[in-house]
């Protein structure tokens, strides 16, 4: 693959039935894209950024990570959110669900889904979603499951975050009052995620902190120099990954290809200095 050459660190996709802008154009499955890409790749990491309940349930899910984990011999990383409330939230034909039940469901099915993938056996009876003798094997190649990065912008979220994530993830978009810039509100983030961990005991430093670029109001791809600085601000501010959209022509995302390879080459090297 092409980000693989590029020496990128990681690929994701969105796991959705349709999505935004994209709804009327070609759109794909997700596990099955990263089931395809494990095979064509054999360094960058793979995975969903995000799944959600909204139209997936914990036991099937498990197998298909199971499934992909074993492909990719080990790098899967497991985008967790709860979902929202646009195209796939009303795709099976029920109506959407109120704030507090989708706070709850989100909780539930991450609890659950780490059960399929740590034990080897799952029972289990939630209000929501239900597991009955379910059997992991084969185990998973990562240790002890595939890395959860659970997309927390409000402080409920944040809470599953700092119980079950290996990272976190953000779009950097305030989840109240006015709208502040992208740092403003991801600083605000950070401290709701710390205070989170801190209740748990979890040491800061134990969860890695992604943000994912192009929903906010910063300048990443215009330039070498406005990626650097990008990059650089939110490293300050403690993110280890900085995740941009490929370059999609007649898209929201279509970011010049020529600036993106620089960006990718010449801006990660200057990182590194």
């Amino acid at each position: 693959m092409r980000a693989e050459s590029l020496g990128l660190h990681a690929a994701y996709t969105y796991d959705h039935l349709s999505w935004r802008s994209f709804r009327d154009r070609p759109w794909f499955e997700a596990m099955t894209t990263l089931a395809a890409a494990a095979v064509a790749t054999s360094t960058l990491r793979l995975g969903t950024l995000v799944t959600s309940p909204n139209f997936r349930h914990p036991v099937p899910l498990a197998k298909e990570l199971l499934t992909l984990d074993d492909l990719s011999e080990g790098r899967l990383v497991v985008g967790i959110g709860s979902g929202g409330t646009g195209y796939d939230a009303g795709a099976l034909g029920a109506p959407p669900w109120a704030p507090a039940e989708r706070s709850a469901r989100f909780r539930e099915f991450t609890a659950l889904l780490d059960q399929l993938l740590t034990r080897v056996e799952t029972t289990s009876v939630g209000r929501y979603y239900s597991a009955h003798e379910v059997m992991r094997h084969p185990a998973p190649i990562a240790v002890p499951r595939p890395a959860f990065v659970v997309s927390a912008l409000g402080r409920r979220a944040m809470e599953v975050a700092a119980e079950f994530g290996q990272g976190w993830v953000t779009t950097g978009v305030a989840t109240h009052g006015a709208h502040p810039t992208t740092e403003a509100a991801v600083a605000g983030q950070v401290a709701d995620l710390d205070a989170a961990l801190d209740a748990r005991g979890r040491p800061r430093s134990s969860i890695e902190r992604v943000l994912l670029d192009g929903f906010g109001d910063e300048p990443t791809l215009a330039s070498v120099d406005a990626f650097v600085d990008v990059a650089g601000r939110y490293r300050a501010l403690g993110f280890t990954e900085l995740v941009v959209h490929w370059p999609i022509p007649d898209s929201p995302f279509a970011t010049d290809a020529d600036v993106f390879e620089r960006i990718v080459t010449d801006g990660a090297a200057q990182l590194d200095r």
